[in-house]
């Protein structure tokens, strides 16, 4: 079933939905999608990289009777009490909650860990006792480590480069493991390097373009990792709520599955910069400056989608320019 007949077919029929890291970026968006579309939505988050503001915003993007189909929950995956409450009576998992940050993961491996494997086995484990209808989970390219290859293929990855590649690879391990042992149904999303409204500029562990946008609009030095030749597959957050919906409702899948969510393009650090500073019209001088490469960074990444668009009918709408300069307008 393509995307837009499962949109028709939700607004007619609406579903109870769990969002975990719901005040997050991708929870955010996830949300104002699925409020839009008349469905029942459960939100938890602990706040410790979400923010109040981003609910706030979709409160004021839906209308007041959409809204009232929302319920927030304040607590934390690693509390199973919490997560076997949110999961009853629910018939779709997103589960979005975790600590994300390759360096955040080399700062504090312990905090990543809780959050990302004892967090992640809790929300499991309480909604295979619920039998809740589906289970998608954000995995992460980040799995694909050291493998050379290009484009990623699901089956084949390497050696992880860090404490947040490892844990993210253990939520895949264990997903496989419930299912051969408990008959229960998962879908991991590998993200490519999301990108859209309501990303954190601030902090150390900004992704980069909400950091550059904003550096080049106040004139502040744009910093890079390396030469400016490393490059990633930059995902609009559109094909990202595309493919999260599409998998939970469209999931006829027999087995244990995940899928690659990029647009399977390739941008340069360097092609980057300049796209950001065309598209934001600010072709002056601005300071750039090249550091370090970032330990347990990935030299390359480039998705393919082949897989997805096989199986879930995924048809991202935009590409890495298009999402650009639709989330700059």
């Amino acid at each position: 079933m393509k995307y837009n007949e499962i949109r028709e077919k939700l607004s007619s029929s609406p579903k109870s939905w769990l969002i975990t890291g719901v005040a997050g970026f991708i929870g955010s968006n996830l949300l104002q999608a699925l409020l839009l579309l008349d469905q029942n939505v459960i939100g938890l988050d602990n706040f410790s990289t979400g923010h109040q503001h981003n609910l706030d915003d979709v409160r004021g993007l839906v209308s007041e009777e959409q809204w009232s189909r929302f319920r927030f929950v304040e607590g934390d995956i690693c509390d199973y009490e919490i997560c076997e409450n949110v999961v009853k009576n629910i018939n779709y998992v997103l589960h979005q909650a975790a600590l994300g940050s390759v360096p955040r993961s080399i700062a504090n491996p312990i905090n990543t860990n809780a959050s990302n494997i004892t967090g992640f086995l809790n929300i499991l484990t309480a909604a295979k006792e619920e039998k809740v209808e589906s289970f998608i989970y954000a995995a992460s390219s980040s799995t694909y480590g050291d493998h050379p290859d290009l484009p990623k293929i699901e089956d084949k990855i390497g050696n992880p480069l860090s404490p947040y590649a490892v844990t993210k690879y253990v939520n895949e391990l264990y997903a496989d493991v419930f299912y051969r042992t408990y008959d229960f149904n998962s879908i991991g999303l590998r993200y490519f390097n999301v990108f859209g409204p309501r990303q954190d500029p601030e902090g150390a562990y900004a992704a980069v373009i909400p950091k550059w946008i904003s550096a080049v609009n106040s004139g502040e030095t744009v910093y890079i990792n390396g030469d400016g030749e490393t490059s990633r597959d930059f995902c609009y957050i559109d094909n990202v709520v595309q493919i999260n919906i599409l998998a939970a409702v469209n999931n006829g899948l027999k087995k244990n599955e995940v899928f690659n969510v990029a647009v399977g393009g390739q941008t340069s650090l360097n092609q980057l910069i300049g796209l950001i500073k065309d598209t934001l019209r600010k072709n002056s001088f601005t300071n750039i400056e090249y550091q370090d490469f970032r330990p347990g960074d990935v030299r390359h990444s480039k998705a393919s989608i082949d897989k997805a668009i096989e199986l879930l009918q995924y048809d991202p709408q935009y590409t890495m320019i298009e999402g650009l300069r639709k989330m700059l307008k």
